[in-house]
């Protein structure tokens, strides 16, 4: 494949760091965004150090204008947007009786809307290519568990799987494809917040009754999320790819 430009919401961290820098081993050039700053500069230093090609750009996915600048600026300087990787999002516990409007709303401005402010305005450019591909991340807690106390997070991801949908179906006849990965217990900083989700003794209690027999890395989703974007998934399209080492078919 020729040199590909990526985007990457939330690549200081996690999944989004795994990400960018699979991106960066294939030979692409990544736009690693986030708001944190100085993690997302340490990931731009890892790909360049191994010899690969990457920016950093503070990205508040919560902000419209925000998004759509940054989206005309890197079309600009680097002509293309040719993969929108859409990861950012949190979440925060918040038992139903305590969960505010506030908290609900910025549940899903992150981690739905978050994800629509950064595909809407690359579209044009990508309908005139008639290429691109999207993956946003949902998660098995949107596809099919309930999470308690995670009310809001649960119907976020849940919503992110109707976006894909929705998108692919509309975009499909113009070269541009919208997948989703729905992982499943990764190691990953929100996966061992004790305050917001297992914690790191939680979770490796879990591990046994995940049917591969470990926690997932954030590099195995990663993966997915590189093939998916890659012309060896060119006829995949509106689909959530569960990475979660077996648990979903596996609990009887």
């Amino acid at each position: 494949m020729s040199r590909r430009v990526v985007l990457i919401t939330g690549a200081g961290i996690g999944i989004g760091r795994a990400t960018a820098q699979a991106f960066g081993k294939l030979g692409d050039f990544v736009v690693v965004t986030d708001i944190l700053e100085q993690e997302g500069e340490a990931v731009v230093h890892d790909i360049t150090a191994a010899g690969g090609a990457a920016e950093f750009r503070k990205l508040d996915v919560r902000s419209t204008a925000a998004a759509d600048a940054l989206i005309a600026d890197i079309e600009a300087r680097h002509g293309a947007i040719d993969v929108i990787v859409a990861n950012a999002g949190i979440a925060h516990k918040a038992p139903v009786a305590e969960l505010t409007d506030a908290r609900w709303d910025l549940t899903f401005d992150i981690d739905l809307k978050g994800v629509f402010r950064v595909v809407r305005p690359a579209l044009p450019g990508m309908r005139r290519r008639r290429s691109g591909a999207i993956v946003a991340v949902s998660s098995t807690m949107g596809v099919a568990y309930g999470w308690n106390e995670h009310v809001h997070y649960s119907s976020a991801k849940a919503g992110v799987i109707g976006l894909v949908r929705g998108l692919a179906v509309e975009l499909a006849g113009e070269g541009i494809r919208v997948n989703a990965v729905a992982p499943g217990y990764i190691r990953t900083a929100q996966l061992l917040s004790k305050e917001h989700s297992l914690g790191p003794e939680a979770a490796e209690a879990a591990a046994p009754i995940i049917p591969m027999g470990r926690l997932g890395e954030p590099e195995d989703v990663a993966d997915v999320i590189t093939f998916l974007a890659s012309p060896g998934a060119r006829y995949v399209t509106g689909q959530a790819i569960v990475v979660d080492g077996g648990l979903l078919v596996g609990r009887y």
